[in-house]
């Protein structure tokens, strides 16, 4: 894998952030960053990130940002689309967070090689407990900024993710990692930026059975 090139997949959340981090450990080159975006183009799918947020992620990762935005109908056109303009600048791999389900990974794969471009998946198969202790020895800051509460307590949205909330979603029966969708997370700090990301957590907001804690860029910082 050493100096080809890729585009990431980037939710703007841990696992996005740590498939990125173990991408450059094995020499891959980045050259952009891919984040879909809601239909209506004003916060990403699932995470619920605002524009603002993510492309000061991107800035202080040195890459540019390219935004499609998409209902889920529409997701795969727009996929698609985004590969075919990377494929045509020249990039040659993608870099996907994908840990263990299997349906995802095949997705990627197939709809990844309809363009020419190779999936890559530096997280696939490690234990999901290992992945975000990584993260955090790696010197990641990651919060929790969305919940499925039909998954999880309502309460732990807005929570830094840390060792402590680590071995208590544990305790609780909880997935550490969230890789069924009990939880996303933002990441406002880690080795892969140039600096820390001034945000703040905003009062939680309940929409059916997902509980946002909105993230915002701190202007004055």
């Amino acid at each position: 894998m050493k100096n080809v090139s890729f585009v990431s997949s980037w939710s703007g959340g841990k696992d996005s952030a740590m498939a990125y981090y173990r991408a450059l450990k094995l020499g891959m080159i980045p050259k952009k960053l891919l984040t879909m975006f809601e239909e209506d183009g004003e916060v990403s799918k699932s995470h619920a990130l605002p524009l603002e947020v993510v492309k000061a992620q991107a800035e202080r990762l040195g890459m540019p940002l390219l935004i499609k935005e998409a209902s889920w109908s529409t997701y795969e056109v727009q996929f698609n689309e985004a590969m075919n303009e990377c494929r045509e600048e020249g990039i040659t791999h993608g870099v996907f967070g994908d840990i263990d389900i299997e349906d995802h990974l095949e997705w990627v794969k197939t709809t990844c090689e309809k363009s020419d471009i190779v999936s890559v998946h530096p997280l696939w198969k490690i234990p999901r407990r290992a992945i975000v202790e990584e993260l955090l020895d790696a010197g990641f800051e990651a919060w929790i900024v969305v919940v499925n509460t039909k998954m999880m307590p309502a309460k732990y949205v807005g929570k830094r993710f840390t060792r402590a909330l680590i071995e208590e979603l544990e305790a609780e029966g909880i997935d550490s990692c969230g890789e069924s969708g009990e939880f996303h997370t933002v990441i406002v700090d880690g080795p892969i930026f140039t600096e820390r990301i001034p945000v703040q957590i905003g009062e939680p907001v309940q929409r059916g059975d997902y509980i946002f804690a909105p993230v915002l860029l701190n202007k004055k910082v």
